[in-house]
């Protein structure tokens, strides 16, 4: 599923750095909740897919 705007799609990626340990959690407390909540398969099709419009 495509994000719905650019920031929701920056959001998304910084959260699977976060899930993947390359960022740390006190980044972004919302990346952070979406990281725990979402698998990385989730957060890599919201990130790495182009915005949808």
């Amino acid at each position: 599923m495509p994000a719905t705007s650019e920031s929701q799609r920056k959001l998304f990626c910084i959260a699977l750095s976060i899930k993947k340990g390359e960022t740390p959690k006190d980044y972004s407390a919302q990346a952070a909740k979406l990281a725990e909540g979402n698998s990385e398969e989730t957060l890599k099709d919201y990130c790495e897919e182009s915005v949808k419009k």
